[in-house]
């Protein structure tokens, strides 16, 4: 309409009635502009509209449009106060290298340098977008600070566009390859366009060339967007991102919810383009949550070496006396931040929201100061990893990823490690199985490393790992139970007090385990004193550092090495203090040596990895020797002290190590043949008697080359998928930064949760110790037995892991028979019948859950059980670490120990104690997670437990994580009801799966799982679900095929309750005569065979040569002929273990 049948008079009138009567024209106007035929008139009518009413508020007022001239040309306003006036900012965004840009607030024309063409831009605005004023000015001041090439042919977005004039200027003066005016406001998108146009053509309507003879239509585009969104939908990748957009909160947040049309009314669509509403972010709390959201969405699409500029602050100048700041003054209200504005332009002193808002309602002017920001990403593709992993359903993690380094080398660290875990959570349902001498990927990476850098030829089986130097340490004289010990005085701290009490330096080992105490003598770490203590005291085991000015040279090690060897002393040295993570490692004396020479196999390196520069207290350690003897043994005592180490440890240091490796070029120097080993000493003290008997007659974990392909239903860990609430309490723990000791005390979660699963009392004196596994806080409670001169007693039917670690430890051992008809459970009268013989006993009890069976004990069982204790004063240990998921409960009812507890320990019988021990890895489906507790409440017990200080404690972000998952677990009080009907339900299906075939019964099964777990879900809480489907999963996808399996194959089946582990019993196979072949590192000849009978002790060995099928016999169950299989195996895994299952029948029946 307006253009062709209108005259400029006719359309002035038309504008007139109203703001969206004059959109309405000028839209008309815009699709004249787009078609070619009548662009040239539509021009022409813009001009003559120009020169009608000319650049005044008037218009504005009557008309509801304004025409303006935007001078482009540099002019600078003298000002005598330019160095007394400073520009004031608020903080910078969390994860921006950022550079501030002053810019002076008061003028209102933008200057410029270097203008190729025109002076000045024409521009039109509506009453309902944003208009040019200070604000946008003093932004543009600020692009205007940068050099010409930071544009120059670039891919450009500009968000909040406005009137488009700011996109039109850079395309203008930079000349970009593309810019692309974005705004939420459609209005403001189709003024912008006319923009364009106005400013394309000339007032002739004709086309305007830059030097590079093209158009603004050619650089600029303008889209209706909310932020980023465009540029995401349509794939585009940026260069430069600019914004100039509102950071005041709207007083009216509902407003901001409404659908936006282009048909909305004026002051909701101008509000758009003034007032933000809260994004979710912390940010949202400083009024930036706007500008949070876009840097977020910028990572996603913005180039590696792209660059983001924003604004920052309040308005500048003068504020628009329509600005309502009472947002801000409630942020103030609930926050300790106070934002600064200013009592008008020349205003010197800071006033606070509250008096600013105060101050312009009595009529005052006021003002704030404006910063533009330039934001380069660090290491921006690990940074995209880092955000696409949120993105998938962890949004609420971002508000903790602070990103915001002061020290580079922080930077280097933390963002390539968050990428990389955010890539291993993302990709991988769960943590693999690895073996207990540590990953095998990340050994490699420890030997790679030591090839690399210090061009020692070495591999990942040279290398095993521990949790700690402490604990790596500890292990090793375990291992040799020397008579004395000779240890750095820097390296004691951690070790049993009572070794370092201890004067038997004499005294061979003894059949009292209390008195067969290992004896260490402190030394200094200066090496010539070392060595005179070694020529005196002749210890059998040397366990030093060496200080940092002999570290320089080989010559000190050398010399150890040589006193060590005629001593006939095994020497372990400590090199963690001169062990640097870096491209330009300091020179190491050490490993000068060993670049040179073999390590002698009387000696082995120990090095703690402390030096990083972000987690204080993460610790890993490994230990390297050439001596195959020494590395299997050391890989069996962790798995026997220690299980495994925390995967997490491992996967941090490991990204550290790929770091420094990854820019090296394979091979580039070739290493030289080294000096082989002097002569031997034959003076050397071997394994204890008690190491040996375990490292060599326990079913341990089986290592090899083909350790990859094996099936592992003999570890207590779960390899289920990890849910997302866990994978987001873990990220969050890794990603925050600084925190508070609140955040990270588990205790009081602690206390609620063995309360409520367990009835468990606590008080102000119950102590609760944590370690990284279960295991570690077992073996503690092994030492204290020790310790007291008791005796350790397990049912038949126990966790073979604990029994192996009491022999390993040489602890007093009594096994207490158990009885099939009982289904192996420990009962008061067998109990009863064994402790009358023994003296100080220690009774460990595997409950709710039994490990491995899989059965539960009731309540009154186990007041049976913990009366019978109590009458005979016998300190009780209730091992949790399986416990949590129970699925067939019928007639179960839980536990609730308190009221037994009370009664018994008012009965004054001093050396009865129960003890909880319990781990969360498994409650909390997550095996990258690796957390144990202990609560206690004997004050003598507590002191004997920290006389063994040795254990490795969860790393900060573990707790953080683990406080978290705890938040979830709290229950509502009818819970438990809800669950036992589910469970009887599940019992059901479980018995109809059992009695026909388990995979066509499945869908009908999970039929009624769903109906059930819909009347659930009204009162399950997350984790609840969580647990909740994990039994169901492990009822349903496992159990029933495994019974099925079993019993098909000659198998008679203890069906279990609870847990993720059951036995069974191979009655069909025991006593045949089997072929099994040999492992080619047997003799050589892999295609050889040897028969054997099978029968406890061969049976795990013929499952694995004949199948690949890694299970535990009676000899670790404790059960005569009963095997135990792990079930909570990723789900290809057990579908093969299946197989394997069917493929060993075959293997008897031919």
């Amino acid at each position: 309409m307006a253009g062709s049948a209108l005259s400029v008079e006719e359309f002035l009138k038309e504008c007139q009635k109203s703001g969206d009567a004059a959109y309405g024209a000028f839209r008309s106007v815009l699709e004249r502009l787009e078609d070619p035929n009548s662009r040239t008139a539509a021009r022409i009518f813009l001009s003559d509209l120009y020169k009608r009413v000319g650049d005044s508020d008037q218009c504005l007022e009557q008309y509801h449009f304004r025409i303006q001239d935007i001078f482009l040309d540099q002019y600078q306003e003298p000002n005598n106060n330019s160095n007394d006036e400073e520009t004031r900012s608020f903080e910078d965004l969390d994860y921006l290298e950022s550079v501030v840009i002053p810019a002076k607030p008061n003028n209102l024309t933008i200057f410029g340098m270097g203008y190729r063409g025109r002076k000045k831009l024409t521009m039109m605005v509506i009453p309902s977008i944003f208009m040019p004023e200070n604000w946008s000015f003093t932004f543009y001041e600020g692009l205007n600070r940068h050099p010409d090439s930071i544009f120059k042919d670039k891919t450009v977005a500009e968000l909040g566009c406005g009137n488009g004039w700011i996109s039109i200027a850079l395309a203008e003066k930079w000349l970009p390859s593309k810019v692309y005016g974005l705004d939420i406001n459609p209005r403001a998108v189709k003024v912008s366009w006319i923009n364009l146009y106005l400013n394309a053509f000339d007032e002739k309507g004709q086309v305007i060339y830059d030097a590079e003879k093209k158009t603004l239509l050619d650089r600029v585009e303008f889209y209706e967007s909310d932020l980023l969104s465009y540029i995401r939908d349509h794939n585009i990748e940026l260069e430069r991102i600019v914004g100039c957009i509102p950071q005041i909160l709207n007083p009216n947040p509902d407003a901001m919810s409404k659908m936006i049309t282009e048909n909305a009314s004026e002051e909701f669509l101008h509000s758009l383009s003034n007032y933000c509403a809260l994004q979710g972010f912390v940010e949202d709390q400083f009024g930036l949550g706007l500008i949070a959201r876009a840097v977020e969405e910028g990572i996603a699409v913005i180039k590696p070496m792209g660059i983001m500029i924003f604004n920052m602050g309040g308005r500048p100048g003068q504020a628009a006396a329509d600005t309502d700041i009472s947002a801000l003054v409630e942020i103030e209200k609930n926050s300790p931040h106070r934002f600064e504005f200013f009592m008008g332009l020349t205003g010197d002193q800071p006033i606070c929201a509250r008096t600013a808002w105060a101050y312009g309602q009595a009529g005052g002017r006021i003002a704030h100061a404006l910063s533009v920001y330039s934001c380069q990403l660090r290491q921006p593709n690990q940074v995209k990893k880092i955000f696409e992993f949120l993105k998938n359903g962890f949004h609420d993690v971002s508000s903790s990823l602070d990103l915001f380094f002061e020290d580079d080398s922080v930077a280097d660290e933390k963002i390539p490690f968050l990428a990389s875990l955010a890539d291993q959570l993302k990709e991988n349902s769960c943590f693999p199985y690895e073996p207990p001498a540590g990953s095998i990927h990340f050994r490699n990476l420890i030997a790679s490393f030591l090839k690399t850098y210090h061009h020692i030829p070495l591999n990942s089986d040279n290398v095993v790992v521990f949790p700690s130097r402490a604990v790596a340490i500890e292990n090793v004289l375990h291992l040799f139970s020397p008579r004395l010990a000779i240890v750095d005085e820097h390296l004691t701290q951690h070790l049993p007090r009572k070794w370092l009490t201890s004067l038997a330096i004499e005294s061979a080992e003894s059949d009292d385990p209390s008195k067969d105490v290992i004896t260490v003598i402190e030394a200094p770490r200066q090496s010539d004193l070392m060595v005179e203590l070694i020529k005196k005291l002749k210890p059998q085991v040397v366990i030093t550092g060496m200080a940092h000015y002999e570290a320089v040279t080989s010559s000190a090690f050398a010399h150890l090495l040589e006193v060590t060897r005629e001593i006939g002393s095994r020497l372990f040295l400590d090199i963690s203090d001169h062990f640097e993570l870096s491209s330009l490692p300091s020179s190491n004396g050490v490993l000068k040596y060993l670049a040179g020479t073999s390590l002698p196999s009387h000696a082995a390196i120990v090095c703690g990895l402390v030096k990083n520069q972000v987690y204080a207290d993460l610790e890993v350690a490994f230990v390297i020797s050439e001596e195959e003897a020494i590395l299997k043994a050391l890989s069996k005592t962790v798995e026997v002290l220690e299980g495994n180490t925390t995967p997490i440890r491992e996967h941090y240091y490991g990204c550290l190590f790929h770091e420094l490796l990854a820019f090296q070029l394979a091979n580039r120097h070739p290493l030289v043949e080294r000096e082989s080993e002097k002569a031997k000493s034959d003076k050397l003290i071997g394994f204890s008697s008690s190491a040996i008997s375990v490292l060599d007659y326990s079913e341990l974990s089986i290592s090899g080359a083909e350790i990859s392909t094996l099936i592992h239903m003999d570890v207590d860990q779960s390899f289920l998928p990890t849910r997302s609430p866990v994978k987001a309490a873990i990220f969050e723990g890794f990603a925050r930064q600084n925190l508070a000791e609140s955040e990270i005390d588990v205790t009081p979660g602690m206390k609620q949760f063995i309360k409520s699963n367990y009835g468990f009392p606590t008080d102000s004196s119950t102590e609760f110790v944590y370690a990284d596994s279960t295991q570690a806080l077992f073996n503690r409670l092994v030492l204290c037995c020790i310790n007291e001169g008791g005796t350790l007693c397990f049912p038949a039917g126990s966790n073979g892991n604990y029994v192996s670690a009491a022999k390993f430890l040489k602890a007093n051992i009594m096994i207490i028979p158990t009885d099939s008809g009982a289904g192996f459970k420990l009962t008061g009268s067998l109990l009863n019948g064994v402790l009358q013989t023994v003296n100080k006993p220690w009774v460990y009890i595997s409950g709710p859950t039994i490990n491995p069976t899989g059965l539960l004990y009731s309540s009154k069982e186990m007041e049976t059980i913990l009366t019978t204790c109590s009458k005979f004063g016998a300190r009780v240990v209730i091992d949790t670490s399986v416990s949590g998921l129970e699925f067939d409960t019928e007639g179960w009812g839980g536990w609730d120990l308190e009221p037994t507890l009370s009664k018994l320990n008012s009965s004054h019988n001093q050396s009865f104690c129960v003890s909880l021990l319990g781990g969360l890895s498994l409650k909390i489906l997550s095996g990258a997670l690796k957390f144990g507790f202990l609560a206690l409440n004997n004050p003598l017990l507590v002191d004997t437990l920290h006389s063994f200080p040795g254990l490795s404690k969860p790393h900060s972000t573990v707790r953080y994580a683990i406080k978290k998952l705890l938040g979830l677990n709290e229950q509502k009080s009818e819970l438990r009801d809800a669950v036992a009907e589910q469970s009887r339900n599940l019992q059901s299906r479980c018995q109809r799966l059992k009695e026909g075939d388990a995979k066509s019964s499945e869908p009908a099964a999970k039929s009624v799982i769903v109906s059930h777990a819909r009347q659930l879900y009204a009162y399950l809480s997350v984790d609840d679900l969580m647990l909740a489907n994990l039994a169901l999963e492990l009822r349903v996808e496992t159990m029933s095929k495994v019974n099925v399996t079993l019993e098909k194959c000659g198998w008679d089946v203890l069906e279990p309750q609870g847990g993720i582990s059951m036995v069974a019993k191979p009655t069909a196979y025991l006593n045949k005569v089997i072929k099994i072949r040999h492992s080619p590192k047997d003799d050589g000849k892999a295609t050889s065979t040897y028969e054997v009978k099978l029968d406890d002790s061969v049976f795990r060995e013929a499952m694995v040569k004949s199948t690949g099928l890694c299970i535990n016999s009676g000899l670790w169950t404790g059960i005569p002929g009963y095997c135990r299989f792990t079930l909570a195996l990723e789900e290809s895994d057990f579908e093969r273990a299946l197989d394997c299952i069917n493929k060993f029948q075959d293997v008897i029946n031919n």
